[in-house]
């Protein structure tokens, strides 16, 4: 009986799903206009408010799948160069490097300190101009320990645009509303000129996803 149960909440947790895409108009507008996810909505809504990707960037996209950040950055601004990671594959973007694996992990970093030539930690300032993170745990549904995981992604985020950031470079990642978001937002305070904490339109009304949005790396 609880496995046909756990079949007929997961039957109706899908149909939820499908009925919620079907209602969304960011997920149309994506189709429409070749986006592979509606999350493109969420930087390009963000970049229109505080501007900071220019043609001929270096940009880090940490967690890209599918795809739709680095999509977004290639086509509004082609002569840009694009760093992905994820640990899900995507399909072949024209002008981005893609690695598959773990961020957090050694072999991760190595790829990203090889391919941006970055100088030993501590040594120097990088040469990237703008990080982000669309990072996520596999939620569980349980708030305290989401809230938890996600932070620790996005402390790894936060170290690593501190070291890869020339002076003057853009930090843009995703939180989830919680208690030590503040703690961390002090932090990054202390590393760049302008912060805000923000929740672009893109993001759904019930999502507790909001994003920071840093400027100005003081290096």
């Amino acid at each position: 009986m609880k496995i046909l149960n756990k079949k007929i909440a997961s039957k109706k947790s899908s149909a939820a799903w499908i009925q919620r895409q079907a209602a969304d108009p960011y997920v149309a507008r994506a189709h429409r206009d070749g986006y592979r996810a509606r999350a493109a909505y969420k930087l390009i809504e963000i970049n229109e408010k505080y501007n900071f990707l220019k043609n001929g960037q270096v940009v880090v996209d940490l967690g890209a799948a599918p795809g739709s950040w680095s999509q977004y950055v290639m086509r509004a601004f082609p002569k840009s160069k694009v760093f992905a990671m994820d640990l899900l594959e995507i399909t072949p973007i024209p002008g981005v490097e893609f690695y598959q694996g773990d961020f957090t992990s050694d072999a991760a970093l190595d790829w990203l300190v090889q391919k941006l030539h970055l100088p030993a930690e501590g040594v120097a300032n990088g040469n990237v101009d703008v990080v982000l993170s669309d990072m996520a745990p596999n939620t569980v549904g349980h708030k305290k320990t989401d809230h938890i995981r996600q932070m620790v992604l996005l402390e790894y985020a936060f170290d690593f645009a501190c070291r890869a950031l020339k002076p003057g470079g853009v930090f843009v990642a995703k939180s989830f509303t919680g208690g030590t978001t503040n703690d961390l937002l002090k932090k990054v305070k202390e590393k760049f000129e302008s912060v805000h904490h923000v929740k672009p339109p893109a993001s759904r009304k019930d999502s507790v996803e909001m994003f920071i949005v840093a400027t100005g790396f003081r290096g």
